[in-house]
């Protein structure tokens, strides 16, 4: 069974730190890009970062760049999202998606999806 589990979510205080793991199970990660993207109620949904397969590029939402870094690892078939200096605009639901080769701005061209993380910036 095809599957990606997000984990690592949770609450932190503002200037804080988490990292997000997306495990892929049923599948090899190592021939997709591997998205973020995160939605909040009332707002649209965004792509926060992506890598595509063989680290080859990567890709960061202006508002993020700086603080939030994405790396794979797939011997263990797991993407990362470090996130640091945390800030209460990046609440959010977030979640991994998966696409072979290259990335793509939009969820909507993405295979497989996980369920979601919830990450709330909260004093």
């Amino acid at each position: 069974q095809v599957q990606l589990v997000e984990s690592g979510g949770g609450l932190v205080q503002p200037g804080g730190s988490l990292r997000l793991s997306c495990a892929a199970s049923g599948f090899t990660l190592r021939s997709y890009a591997i998205g973020w993207f995160r939605q909040a109620p009332g707002k649209e949904r965004e792509r926060v970062s992506c890598i595509s397969s063989s680290e080859t590029r990567t890709y960061y939402l202006n508002s993020v760049k700086g603080r939030f870094t994405i790396s794979r690892d797939d011997a263990k078939n797991t993407v990362y999202l470090q996130m640091n200096s945390l800030k209460p605009d990046d609440t959010a639901v977030y979640y991994c998606a998966a696409r072979p080769g290259y990335c793509s701005g939009s969820a909507l061209n993405y295979d497989f999806k996980g369920q979601g993380t919830q990450v709330t910036v909260s004093s």
